[in-house]
């Protein structure tokens, strides 16, 4: 008991200090280009905060499990993902300073009607993913089959719906950034990661159906990926 009383406390501090070293890096790198004084850049980060933390709570309240379970790269993720993280990853940060450069130098701007649809998308896919990862304890950031922890189908929630939700949210919240940052510009490194993640859906899903006992089965029955009738 208390070896798992101090696990979830370590867990908690680094989710903590996660959350602040993102914080801290997407300050640089909105505001270096876009300046100090950028009203929408601050009030972006102010939302991002705010849903950061009611998702984080949230989580560690139905699946603690999940801190851990994201809280790095194993050995055993998949070659391939290690190079598809890296180029997804960068650019989901490229966004940021590509709008506070669209801010500085005044380029074409986001009507207002869109930087509110923007914060409904981000905010459609926050909660599309905690809702993910509320009920999938193996919803790790690499693909690999988790043998250790007994990795097994996951068929609740939204994983009833489509097979991977997580990459649903995840679109939602990449396209909704740059609106809601009021940045046409910042669309660009979404359009380079969007076919990213879906060769990755592709590959994940073939990987999971060749090495995941019951997710063959599972897929027959959710037969959609990501978009229900079309995908």
């Amino acid at each position: 008991m208390i070896n798992q009383a101090r696990i979830a406390t370590t867990v908690l501090r680094q989710a903590i200090l996660s959350l602040g070293g993102l914080l801290l890096f997407l300050g640089v790198a909105m505001f270096l280009p876009g300046g100090i004084r950028w009203t929408k850049g601050w009030v972006f980060l102010l939302v991002f905060v705010l849903q950061m933390t009611v998702a984080s709570l949230y989580l560690w309240r139905t699946n603690p499990e999940i801190f851990i379970a994201r809280s790095k790269i194993h050995a055993e993720t998949k070659g391939w993902d290690k190079w598809v993280l890296v180029f997804v990853l960068f650019s989901f940060f490229a966004i940021f300073p590509a709008a506070g450069l669209d801010h500085r130098y005044g380029w074409p701007l986001v009507p207002l009607w869109l930087v509110g649809a923007g914060y409904l998308l981000f905010t459609l896919g926050m909660i599309g993913s905690v809702w993910a990862y509320s009920v999938n304890k193996f919803a790790e950031a690499g693909v690999r089959i988790q043998a250790e922890r007994g990795h097994t189908v996951i068929d609740s929630g939204p994983y009833g719906i489509v097979r991977h939700p997580i990459y649903v949210a995840g679109f939602l919240i990449v396209v909704g950034i740059p609106l809601a940052l009021g940045s046409s510009w910042a669309l660009i490194p979404v359009a380079i990661a969007t076919p990213i993640l879906i060769v990755r859906t592709i590959f994940e899903d073939r990987m999971l159906q060749a090495e995941l006992r019951g997710y063959k089965e599972y897929a027959t029955r959710v037969r959609y990926k990501l978009v229900p009738g079309v995908w």
